[in-house]
């Protein structure tokens, strides 16, 4: 399984205590190897680092992890390949411009036989069923609303349809932005945390390492990260509903009406839950 991290912020925010654990995870704590990116939204620009080295011997990454980059949405991943090949083309996260806006896109999981025709206002530049993904997604929200940008309501219903229909070729977790919110979305496994007032003390569980948020922050500030699987061993992480998009916004969740999409049951967690109901004569 690949990793994905996010960070949505109410003020530009330096993501590096989050990304030193989730660093680890690239071949030192984890088996995903096979290269990791980072984009941060600064204004209407997008600054990106790929690699299609592991993580934790990249030293583009420990530039990163050095360099207090400061943002209000963030987007990571590393990369566990499953289609296409270990290669800088298929790195996420992928860019591409919508609306006059970059896009950003990150997904973990596997989607069979998802090969929908493109008509060449998104095209693919790598082999990988997730890229593929993010270009049919964005041709068909172009398509859906051929005037511009809609309002949120209305996007967060389409990217909630779009999701669900991509999800039932595979597992579809993903996170998006065009730099003025975070979706994330669960198929299978994501977790996340708002850090806010009273900010308390936090240690990773891939480094030790740990950090004092109210030496960093102001009152004011408020920070939602979303990963994979919580980056730390002392804080109290929200697991999201599997089948479910999510938006924030300024550093927390907004409500946007309908939220439930297409879950992914694992075929040896159905098998096992079918053993079990057979044991108990279900």
């Amino acid at each position: 399984m690949c990793q994905l991290l996010g960070m949505n912020c109410n003020t530009p925010t330096d993501i590096c205590f989050s990304f030193a654990g989730f660093q680890a995870r690239g071949g030192l704590t984890d088996v995903h190897g096979d290269g990791w990116g980072i984009a941060f939204f600064e204004g209407r620009g997008v600054r990106v680092f790929l690699d299609p080295q592991a993580s934790s011997t990249s030293r583009v990454a420990d530039l990163v992890r050095h360099y207090p980059i400061h943002s209000v949405n963030v987007i990571a991943h590393i990369r566990k390949a499953t289609q296409g090949l270990v290669s800088l083309e298929n790195t996420h996260p992928f860019q591409r411009e919508l609306w006059g806006r970059y896009w950003v896109f990150a997904h973990n999981g596997n989607l069979h036989g998802f090969s929908p025709e493109l008509f060449g206002q998104f095209t693919p530049v790598g082999q990988t069923d997730s890229e593929h993904a993010f270009c049919y997604l964005l041709e068909a929200l172009r398509r859906r609303f051929p005037s511009g940008e809609p309002g949120r309501s209305d996007l967060f219903a389409a990217i909630r349809e779009l999701a669900a229909e991509i999800g039932a070729h595979g597992e579809f977790n993903f996170l998006l932005s065009n730099g003025s919110f975070l979706f994330a979305h669960c198929a299978s496994r994501l977790v996340y945390i708002v850090r806010q007032a009273p900010f308390a003390r936090a240690h990773l569980k891939d480094q030790d390492v740990s950090v004092d948020f109210s030496e960093l922050t102001s009152p004011e500030d408020r920070v939602a990260v979303v990963a994979t699987t919580p980056l730390t061993d002392d804080e109290n992480w929200t697991v999201m509903e599997p089948g479910s998009l999510m938006m924030f916004v300024d550093g927390a969740p907004v409500a946007m009406g309908p939220a439930a999409t297409c879950a992914f049951i694992r075929e040896d967690a159905a098998a096992h839950r079918g053993d079990a109901l057979s044991a108990s004569g279900a």
